[in-house]
């Protein structure tokens, strides 16, 4: 049974509600509060927490159950209430699935997976022993060792949910890697890949040939020394190590989907009259023809787009960084993260955006310059890349092999332009000349590459061009 839980309601779980769904497991469980109060957990007679439940969410933004849990919920808005039982216990994930259930039945609306809450029973707790302190303190971590904390996922989409966000920096703090173990049929949300740290952070996909391995590498892994690791060849040496590639990784089906990926910063004076995002939707305006459709600040997005709200999450979190999630509509597939820092050159915003098209559909081209001028013109872009990709429509990532995207241009911003010596800008070593962005006075500059995604070279004229406008 699944350790995760969530109820869509169309009414608003009132704490009542809440409560009773909770206390639906029995009358010898005890009620705690973590997270200044945004988690409720249930716990047994030491304290120790069984099943923990956040804060309902109102989500107001259409297809997010679908895409990630491949739900059908109430009618938008509706109320996205989650619970995550203790892992190893068999009486807490029963717990989740009744207080699930019983919310679903009090607020009108259902429980997915629907196995997870087929009865509402009071379930017996003799004899209910749970992972320990400090595991269980963090309702997301799993397994705790000295050198990583470790969460099991079994649901269809690992999200950037607020349990995953508060995990990633739970694990940061203490200087641990965060190893997150699925089963073989789930796919990872995007954001989730945007915030994954380095080594020893890994996606662990469980493989009944191989035992376990590295969901975007496609390593081999063995649990030693405290954490899941690469497992080398015993013929292996410090030149050639040889890692072990699971088959289940390579077995790749091309499918003709393709993924449209454009990768941007702009950088804006500090100014309260500034209103941060519209870069992004001016992007997503050309390429779509419609605005995203939501954000927030965890998956599901559960917001509306509006760049005014936005800009005032951020401005209130100023001076520390913010991290958003972007949305399209479920008939035209598209996810961004945006990363807003405060820096000495202003208010800086990082986006990475991807656009999914399926077999048969033709991403937008010709519609780039346009995107470029408009950033370099409006919204004082520094620089961009945009890729072309064979990858899902969908834009999930699975645990297969999906090739490298390949370039398709380059964009400089006019104060990166103004910024370099003599004319090096509009005269490099490529063939195709650039294509000139704003007014001759204050030029960007848009440099088209070749970009056949069965055709890795057009890396190597990225390089050449990249070298070139460093000046080395």
């Amino acid at each position: 049974m699944t350790k995760d839980v969530v109820a869509l309601t169309q009414q608003m779980p009132a704490p009542w509600t809440v409560l009773a769904g909770l206390l639906s497991g029995g009358p010898d469980k005890l009620v705690e509060s973590a997270g200044e109060g945004a988690v409720i957990q249930l716990c047994d007679e030491q304290g120790r927490p069984l099943v923990s439940v956040e804060a309902p969410l109102l989500v107001q933004v259409e297809g997010e159950a679908e895409r990630l849990l491949g739900a059908t919920p109430p009618r938008v808005p509706y109320w996205w209430t989650e619970a995550r039982a203790t892992t190893g216990v068999p009486e807490a994930e029963r717990l989740a699935g009744t207080f699930a259930a019983r919310l679903a039945s009090l607020a009108s609306g259902s429980a997915w997976p629907p196995e997870a809450a087929r009865s509402v029973a009071v379930v017996q707790s003799d004899g209910i022993s749970v992972a320990p302190t400090p595991a269980a303190a963090q309702p997301a971590v799993d397994v705790l060792t000295r050198n990583v904390a470790v969460v099991i996922m079994d649901r269809p989409v690992v999200a950037m949910t607020a349990w995953l966000s508060d995990a990633f920096r739970a694990a940061a703090a203490a200087e641990r890697g965060l190893q997150i173990v699925t089963p073989p049929g789930t796919v990872l949300s995007p954001a989730v890949l945007a915030n994954m740290p380095e080594w020893p952070s890994r996606w662990v996909v469980q493989d009944q040939r191989d035992g376990y391995y590295d969901g975007l590498s496609g390593a081999v892994l063995r649990w030693q020394e405290g954490m899941f690791a690469t497992l080398v060849s015993p013929d292996a040496t410090e030149e050639d190590p040889r890692t072990p590639v699971a088959a289940a990784y390579k077995e790749a089906v091309a499918t003709g989907e393709r993924q449209l990926a454009l990768t941007f910063r702009t950088i804006h004076p500090a100014d309260d009259r500034l209103v941060l995002g519209g870069a992004l939707e001016t992007a997503w305006r050309e390429l779509t023809g419609a605005p995203p459709a939501g954000w927030g600040t965890a998956e599901p997005a559960n917001l509306p787009w509006s760049p005014g709200r936005l800009t005032d999450v951020a401005f209130a979190r100023a001076p520390e960084p913010t991290w958003f999630v972007v949305v399209g509509s479920p008939e035209r597939p598209g996810l961004a993260t945006v990363r807003i820092s405060r820096t000495k050159a202003g208010v800086e915003e990082t986006v990475t955006m991807a656009l999914g098209y399926g077999d048969g559909e033709q991403p937008p081209l010709d519609a780039l310059p346009r995107v470029a001028e408009a950033l370099v013109t409006r919204h004082r872009l520094q620089s961009m890349l945009v890729q072309l990709r064979k990858a899902r429509r969908d834009l999930l990532v699975p645990p297969r092999f999906e090739g490298p995207g390949v370039p398709l241009a380059f964009v400089l911003g006019s104060e990166e332009v103004r910024g370099m010596p003599d004319d090096r800008a509009r005269h490099t070593p490529l063939a195709q000349q650039p294509v000139r962005l704003g007014p001759k006075s204050r030029p960007g500059y848009y440099y088209p590459l070749p970009g056949d995604p069965s055709d890795l070279t057009g890396w190597a004229d990225f390089e050449r061009l990249t070298r070139h406008l460093k000046g080395s």
